[in-house]
C-alpha cells in the first residue's frame, strides 16, 4: 500500500503540471512515510465502520425499481442550506406519519460487504501491494493515510471560520479540516489544474481559443448526513488555493417545484424525492454553466417558509469552480419507456460534473443525526414568525423525538434507500463518516 499510494499520488501531481505546487510534492513524500504505519489490524478494526449492504439487499441491486421511487412511498424533503434553520419535513408527514411498522432497511448496518467497500488486501512483506490484488476500481485510505497527503500544508481557515461553516448538528473542528478536507481540497485543485491543462492542449490541437468553462463538483448524500457542511468547507478551502480563487456553491433546493405546483400535482408528500424537482430547469442550469455562459441564475429556496422565494435568485457568473449540492445530484438519467419517442438526448446533471463526492454513513447514524437536528430546530427555526413548521415548536422532547423517528422511518429513509444510496457508486470519491460525524475512511475512484 505504501509505495503504490505514493506512486499514484505522485502521478496525479505530475499529471497536473499546470499547478504542481510544493505542498503536493511534500504530500507525496509524506504518504510514503506515514502510510507505512497502516496495518492489517487497523483495517480489520475499521471494517465494520466501513461496511455496507450485503449482496442481494436493496442497495446492491441498482435496477430501475430501486432507482425510481414507488408511487406508494411517502415524501422526503430537501437538505438544509447554509445558514438555514429548518428540517426536512413534508406538509402532512407529521400528522400522518406511519409508525415504526413501516418497511425499513438498515442496509448500511448489514454484516455483509458491498462491492464498493471491499477491504484492501494485506500489504506484502515489502510493504507494497502487488498489482495483481487490485480487484476494485477504488483506492481506499484510512484517515491517517489520507491526512498524510497534506502534511506541512497550513490550514488557511481560523477556528472561528470553521465554526461558522459547521452545520446545525454536524460538528467540525480544526483537526477535521486539516486531516480530511485540506487533502481533499488539494486533490481537487490538482484535478482543476489537470483539466485546465487538458483544455489548453485540446484547444491548441483544434486551433480554437474557447474560454475554459467552470469546473463543476457535485456533492450528494442523505438528509442530515452533513453534505452541506462538506460543501461549505470545500468552497472556502478551494478559494484559498492558487488557480481557483472564485468558487460558488448552489444547492438543488432552489429547483424544487413551488408548493402550489406540488400541491396541484399531489407531490407535497414526496417533497425531496426526484419527481419533486424541476429537473429540466436544473439540467439547463448546469448545462449553461458548462457552456461558459457569462451569467446563469437559479431560484432561491427559503427553509423557513418551506417554499421558493418569488423574484429572488442566486446568480452564478462564470466561477473557477461551481459546487452543486443536493440529495439527488448523482441520479442517472431516466430512459423513456419502450416505444415512447423522446426528442433530444437523455441526460443527467451528473453528466456535466467534473468530479463528484458522496457523503456516506450508516443509516442508523444518519437517523440519529436527523432526530438530533429536529430537536434543535424545534427550539429555534420552528418558533420563527411565518415558519412553515411553527406548529411543532411546542412539542416536548419526548414528543419531538418520537415524531422525528416516525418521519425518518416513513419518509427520509425510503428516499435514502430507493434514490440516494444507489447513486453512491457513481461518485468519484466517498467520504465515510463514523458515529461522531467525523470522516473515518475515504474511497477514491482510480483514474
Amino acid at each position: 500500500m505504501v509505495a503504490s499510494v505514493g506512486r499514484r499520488w505522485e502521478a496525479a501531481v505530475r499529471g497536473a503540471a499546470a499547478s504542481p505546487g510544493t505542498a503536493a510534492v511534500r504530500g507525496a513524500a509524506a504518504v510514503r512515510g506515514a502510510a507505512a504505519n497502516g496495518s492489517a489490524a487497523g483495517d480489520r478494526a475499521d471494517a465494520a465502520e466501513f461496511a455496507a449492504v450485503a449482496p442481494g439487499s436493496a442497495e446492491s441491486v441498482l435496477s430501475a425499481e430501486t432507482v425510481l421511487p414507488a408511487a406508494s412511498e411517502l415524501s422526503a424533503v430537501s437538505e438544509l442550506s447554509a445558514g438555514s434553520a429548518v428540517s426536512e419535513l413534508s406538509a402532512g408527514s407529521a400528522l400522518s406519519a406511519v409508525s415504526a411498522g413501516s418497511a425499513r432497511s438498515e442496509s448500511n448496518d448489514s454484516s455483509g460487504t458491498h462491492w464498493l467497500y471491499q477491504p484492501r488486501s494485506t500489504p506484502s512483506s515489502t510493504g507494497d501491494v502487488p498489482a495483481a490484488d487490485d480487484g476494485s476500481p477504488w483506492i481506499e485510505f484510512d484517515r491517517q493515510e489520507w491526512s498524510a497527503l497534506a502534511e506541512a500544508t497550513p490550514v488557511p481557515l481560523t477556528r472561528t471560520e470553521i465554526g461558522r461553516l459547521a452545520g446545525l448538528t454536524d460538528p467540525i473542528d480544526l483537526a477535521e479540516v486539516e486531516e480530511v478536507y485540506l487533502p481533499l481540497s488539494r486533490l481537487l485543485n490538482l484535478y482543476v489544474a489537470g483539466t485546465g491543462e487538458l483544455h489548453r492542449v485540446t484547444s491548441k490541437f483544434l486551433f480554437e481559443r474557447q474560454q475554459r468553462t467552470p469546473f463543476v463538483i457535485g456533492v450528494a448524500g442523505s438528509v442530515a448526513v452533513g453534505k452541506s457542511t462538506t460543501s461549505r468547507v470545500l468552497k472556502e478551502l478551494l478559494g484559498r488555493w492558487p488557480g481557483t480563487p472564485r468558487v460558488e456553491l448552489v444547492t438543488t433546493d432552489g429547483f424544487l417545484y413551488p408548493n402550489r405546483i406540488l400541491e396541484k400535482r399531489k407531490l407535497m408528500q414526496r417533497k425531496g424525492f426526484p419527481e419533486s424537482y424541476d429537473r429540466r430547469a436544473l439540467l439547463r442550469f448546469v448545462a449553461e454553466v458548462k457552456s461558459g455562459a457569462a451569467e446563469v441564475r437559479a431560484p432561491r429556496y427559503d427553509h423557513v417558509t418551506y417554499d421558493i422565494v418569488a423574484g429572488e435568485e442566486t446568480v452564478v457568473r462564470r466561477p473557477d469552480v461551481l459546487i452543486v449540492e443536493g440529495l439527488n445530484v448523482l441520479q442517472p438519467a431516466t430512459l423513456p419507456a419502450p416505444g415512447k419517442q423522446v426528442s433530444g438526448s437523455v441526460l443527467a446533471i451528473s453528466d456535466y460534473f467534473d468530479f463528484s463526492i458522496y457523503v456516506d454513513a450508516r443509516t442508523s447514524h444518519i437517523r440519529q443525526w436527523y432526530v438530533e437536528r429536529f430537536l434543535h430546530l424545534r427550539k429555534s427555526a420552528f418558533a420563527s414568525p411565518g415558519a412553515y413548521f411553527q406548529r411543532f415548536a411546542g412539542l416536548s422532547d419526548e414528543q419531538a423525538a418520537t415524531l422525528a423517528g416516525e418521519i425518518w422511518a416513513s419518509i427520509n429513509e425510503p428516499n435514502l434507500i430507493q434514490n440516494i444510496q444507489p447513486t453512491r457508486g457513481r461518485a468519484n470519491l466517498v467520504l465515510r463518516k463514523g458515529a461522531d460525524h467525523s470522516v473515518k475512511r475515504i474511497r477514491l475512484r482510480k483514474l
